[in-house]
């Protein structure tokens, strides 16, 4: 499968490192507006143009696909597919889908998502938006969903045959299906298709409108001069269209159970690790058809974005495989990855790869070999420099006097409290140790260690958006290992003012990360 990337795309793998960079991370699900979440409509556009004036190049946000459990966009129906919660009602009006009178938005809270909410609202709209479509057969908007369907038809057959399932048993995982179904039978696939042709066709549909106004706000982005980098975790969700239609690339056994999944091994904070509960890959399979899925993957997420985050890198060189019937994490082990022949596939057939490699955590020798002979820069977080043994101080990677270039350095993540939720709750010593390092007294600590981030030699650094609004632990976008009240946090425009648009561009002067 070749690139399709563009001209645009291609200016931008020349630069990707060439200049100093600066920017914002927020979700779009945390953007302003009245529909209950954050969308694609004038919000986003507004949202640019903010970062346009404060001389930021690079938005940043979490994985785009349709969130499964939890509300977690880790936890995907799809790697492939767009959120629909994200599509924008004043869109639909813009394109003469759905008109003011057909839209009836209920009260929504203005700093969190309630996602039941959320999502019986837009299903009734996008259900309009549908039925409208079928009637107006004359339409343009029909030719450019021909042509949706084409071009994603590698995909988009699976996504939308999986969903209309899914939902007829209740969103239950597809294990639980009856076997013809599970296993997909071809005449059981077959005589569904035929009996619920319009639902299929309908989540094709949404999925055209997602794409559709996600390429126009990209566009807008770029027109802007902002960049957006994406996100993609290393392994997918198990209920998925990815692994129900592609069982024979994962560890199931004959009737579609996991016989492994992925998690990370027992450390300092927590006794029995992390059981993530993901499928792991036959990477031995993988590598037999040439990577042919992770081509398709990697390929189809920079038809999206322009730089791509990848969630836990390590797990490429070596990951925790947990056998699926235990509990916790403490009886897995370490498996190679498929390491550089995975890589090396990928630059030889989709070009060059724009890459953020996430290597945080206990990272082994190997994995930084590993990182070395990709070339893609890692991850640093200001967050994890500080409170460390005395004896590891002198080799801390995350203290800025021991960065190289080509790194992305961050004051926190999504997965972290914010800065000044975290400063407020570590040990006197470790306060104490903070301010020393930055000189500082104390009095703005957020702003100190914005600065130290600018300041770096890194050539990208990136602030979530709740640290340049200052806000404490009330902010917070997630607490891994919790299963609720995650992905909420949404901002209003009366807490981003021009203080903070001026106080980011000013940095980015005098750092120099304002050239384009």
């Amino acid at each position: 499968m070749k690139s399709s990337r563009t001209t645009d795309h291609l200016s931008l793998e020349t630069s990707f490192l060439k200049y100093r960079k600066g920017g914002i991370l927020v979700h779009l699900t945390s953007l302003p507006g009245k529909y209950g979440i954050g969308d694609l409509g004038s919000e986003f556009y507004r949202f640019i143009d903010f970062l346009h004036s404060s001389r930021q190049h690079l938005l940043q946000i979490l994985p785009l696909g349709p969130t499964g459990y939890g509300n977690s966009p880790y936890q995907s129906f799809s790697t492939f597919a767009g959120n629909p919660l994200l599509i924008s009602p004043e869109k639909l009006i813009d394109l003469g889908l759905l008109s003011f009178d057909e839209i009836n938005i209920p009260k929504f809270p203005e700093i969190k998502v309630e996602f039941g909410k959320v999502f019986e609202f837009k299903s009734e709209i996008l259900n309009k938006a549908y039925t409208n479509f079928t009637k107006n057969l004359s339409s343009s908007v029909q030719t450019q969903y021909k042509m949706f369907l084409e071009t994603h038809n590698y995909w988009l057959e699976d996504f939308a045959l999986f969903m209309s399932i899914k939902e007829e048993h209740d969103l239950r995982a597809w294990n639980t299906w009856e076997e013809s179904l599970r296993i997909r039978d071809s005449s059981a696939i077959s005589s569904w298709k035929k009996s619920h042709q319009e639902k299929i066709e309908f989540h094709k549909f949404s999925q055209f409108l997602f794409f559709q106004q996600w390429n126009d706000a990209k566009n807008y982005a770029h027109k802007k001069k902002v960049r957006i980098i994406g996100d993609i975790p290393i392994f997918v969700a198990y209920d998925s269209a990815d692994v129900w239609s592609n069982p024979h690339l994962f560890y199931l056994d004959n009737h579609g159970e996991m016989e492994y999944v992925a998690g990370v091994p027992p450390d300092y904070f927590s006794e029995t690790g992390q059981r993530w509960g993901n499928p792991i890959y036959r990477w031995d399979r993988m590598q037999k058809n040439g990577y042919k899925w992770w081509i398709k993957r990697i390929n189809h997420n920079f038809s999206l974005v322009d730089i791509l985050r990848i969630d836990h890198f390590r797990g490429f060189e070596a990951y925790w495989q947990i056998p699926a019937e235990e509990t916790t994490a403490i009886n897995g082990k370490w498996v190679k990855g498929p390491g550089i022949n995975l890589f090396l596939t990928l630059k030889k057939v989709c070009g060059f790869l724009p890459v953020i490699a996430e290597n945080l955590g206990i990272i082994t020798p190997a994995v930084d070999e590993l990182l070395q002979q990709t070339g893609f820069p890692g991850m640093r977080v200001l967050q994890f420099a500080f409170g460390i043994e005395e004896e590891e101080y002198i080799g801390n990677d995350y203290l800025p006097h021991n960065y190289i270039p080509n790194t992305v350095v961050y004051t926190g993540t999504h997965d972290n409290d914010t800065t000044l939720g975290w400063f407020r709750t570590v040990p006197k010593e470790v306060k104490q140790e903070v301010l020393s390092y930055l000189n500082s007294d104390g009095e703005d600590i957020v702003r100190d260690l914005i600065r130290l981030a600018w300041s770096s030699v890194a050539k990208i650094s990136i602030i979530p958006l709740q640290d340049l609004l200052r806000l404490g632990s009330e902010g917070r976008m997630n607490y891994p290992g919790t299963e609720s009240h995650n992905w909420e946090w949404r901002f209003t425009w009366e807490q981003l003012t021009n203080k903070q648009s001026k106080e980011i561009a000013r940095l980015s002067k005098i750092y120099q990360r304002h050239v384009s």
